[in-house]
């Protein structure tokens, strides 16, 4: 097996176990309890295990010093279906009206702190306006995605006809909940190559999927294996923050992974999977045994097959130390970057202000035609014109030229030749499921694994989620479709996971995506595959409009601009199961969409 695995004795080790409670979730701000977990460092052939005490938390609520109670408004100030930000001297919270109720809870969205107050309110929910997560203001629970945490709820009372909200002025301050989470009982029955939960792959999906396993009190073993140096980090920012480092993007520091026993092992790349064995087999030799799997590899970016390949200083931007390298080299040089893709123009974006020149190369006719349509695509492109970016379309590169092992020119195939210090290929990716091709998992045409709306692939006890599945989207009538986004990948983690503890959950999630660029975003909710015809609202030259993307008479999915928080709106009507008509959206009138929520 090789390294200091050769010979595994069973480790024991007896951890408490904190089983969430519905009313200490809400309003507790860390969990309690002592934790010793085992957590792999795994750098090469060397395998470090540490065991750490934490200090128990104590509850925010039970220090009188840390609580503040104020008056924030009259009980006729707010009517059904509002929001208001109040602020409570030391620090701001959501107080909402719904229904002749009210809620008070964190007013920043956790994932990049939104407003929540510009979001939509809907049954029983807060949209972000930004990128589309859910919280229930009930409990201020995270029930859709981006983002991990949750709110902190704080109580409402009415003296007098004036709304008080009592809160931890710790709470206001971070805006944040972790969901209180159970840890591992017991490891006495575990050698160090056997698991109950085997996650390979440390993305989103992953994440979300081993910390909903332990929100739902699952106390046994999870380990998550990753190709990667780092755990689990954001990966958008890539693109979209190129100069952060590695530990500004974690999505957990290094002692949330102690604390809630959620083993991670980087740079450890599975090569095969036996399911008849129920056995993971490392690049190594090394070999894992598993009750239950999820695979969650992701995607693998496309190389170029064109001559000089081979050449430094030729990126796909894969990890933070690509996105990093790139950003020094490019500084006052020549930038290529080949592929007009989401990673490509963000990238474009990023270095137009610090690169000397940035050429974009792209076989289309106009950026993002495909997903945008060819309007909203020119409309961008020529806010790109504007800041610097030089467009080479409807070509390819045929060659890349060195001077000293280093690249110095791209060869385009019109003839055009491009200085360049460095290139950066955003051309797209394939599913990284090379690894299950004999495994007996069910792997359609374009490698991609098909699983059902409970993300099971064909394989009892073997689960997939994210980039690299082909699951039923309910918005579009069950059709199997892959959706490469960051918000999909964390829904299908959780949903692997309570699928995993036999819940029985479907997916049922309206995809939501953003991109950044120059300081802009575009918000983008639904599924336009093979739309028919774009409708647009706003103005496109002002790169303030709305864009519905309809098939047949039915709109399938929106896009805006500086139009917050319409995307949210109809990702709202869309979850509630709503069929939006053409004639709906044609007329210009969305009073509809940007009335109070229903």
């Amino acid at each position: 097996m090789g390294g200091c695995f050769s010979k595994p004795k069973p480790v024991e080790v007896k951890i408490e176990v904190v089983i969430p409670e519905k009313e200490r979730s809400k309003e507790e701000m860390s969990p309690n309890g002592k934790a010793s977990p085992l957590i792999y460092k795994v750098n090469g052939t060397a395998r470090h295990y540490h065991l750490e005490e934490h200090p128990i938390a104590s509850n925010p609520y039970h220090n009188p010093k840390d609580v503040v109670e104020a008056s924030v408004c009259h009980v006729k100030d707010l009517e059904n279906g509002q929001m208001r930000e109040v602020d409570l001297g030391c620090g701001k919270a959501l107080l909402i009206k719904e229904s002749g109720e009210f809620h008070a809870m964190g007013h920043k969205c956790p994932h990049y702190g939104a407003p929540l107050v510009k979001g939509v309110l809907s049954k029983g929910r807060v949209r972000c306006p930004w990128h589309g997560a859910c919280f229930n203001i009930g409990t201020g629970d995270i029930e859709d995605f981006p983002g991990l945490d949750s709110l902190p709820r704080f109580q409402v009372k009415i003296e007098k006809e004036k709304v008080y909200i009592r809160a931890s002025k710790q709470a206001l301050q971070t805006q944040r909940r972790t969901k209180m989470m159970a840890k591992c009982i017991s490891l006495s029955n575990y050698n160090l190559s056997s698991t109950n939960v085997l996650i390979i792959g440390a993305g989103a999906a992953g994440l979300v999927c081993a910390e909903t396993l332990r929100q739902e009190g699952f106390s046994d073993r999870i380990v998550m294996c990753t190709m990667d140096r780092h755990l689990p980090y954001d990966r958008p920012k890539l693109s979209k923050s190129m100069d952060s480092h590695p530990e500004q993007i974690a999505l957990r520091p290094k002692e949330f992974f102690r604390t809630y026993d959620i083993e991670v092992l980087t740079e450890m790349q599975v090569a095969a999977v036996d399911i008849k064995n129920k056995t993971a087999v490392f690049k190594d030799g090394f070999k894992m045994e598993y009750n239950k799997l999820l695979i969650a590899t992701g995607n693998t970016p496309k190389a170029l097959s064109c001559k000089g390949k081979e050449v430094e200083n030729v990126f796909n931007i894969r990890t933070p130390e690509d996105a990093n390298r790139v950003v020094k080299l490019a500084t006052s040089k020549n930038v290529v970057i080949v592929g007009a893709s989401f990673l490509g123009m963000e990238v474009a974006a990023y270095l137009a202000e610090r690169a000397h020149s940035v050429s974009l190369v792209e076989l289309e006719e106009v950026p993002f035609k495909k997903f945008f349509g060819e309007r909203v695509g020119r409309a961008v492109m020529k806010m790109f014109e504007s800041n610097r970016v030089k467009f080479y379309m409807q070509t390819e590169v045929s060659e890349l030229r060195e001077q000293e092992g280093k690249l110095k020119e791209v060869v385009l195939k019109s003839g055009k030749v491009l200085r360049a210090d460095v290139c950066v290929v955003g051309v797209g990716a394939v599913p990284a499921t090379g690894f299950l091709k004999q495994s007996g998992i069910n792997i359609d045409s374009k490698g991609f694994i098909v699983v059902n709306k409970m993300m099971q692939t064909n394989v009892p006890g073997v689960f997939a989620a994210g980039d690299a599945v082909t699951f039923p989207l309910a918005l579009r009538n069950n059709k199997k479709v892959n959706v490469p986004h960051w918000q999909m990948a964390h829904m299908h983690g959780r949903i692997a996971a309570l699928n995993m503890l036999a819940h029985g959950m479907e997916i049922s999630t309206v995809p939501y995506l953003w991109t950044a660029m120059f300081g802009k975003s575009i918000r983008y909710a639904g599924h336009g595959e093979g739309f028919d015809d774009v409708v647009i609202q706003g103005d496109l030259d002002e790169l303030k409009f709305v864009a519905f993307y309809t098939k047949s008479d039915e709109v399938v999915a929106v896009a805006s601009m500086n139009y917050d928080p319409i995307v949210s709106k109809v990702a709202e009507v869309l979850a509630a199961g709503r069929t939006i008509r053409k004639r709906d959206v044609e007329t210009g009138d969305m009073s509809w969409l940007t009335g109070k929520g229903s």
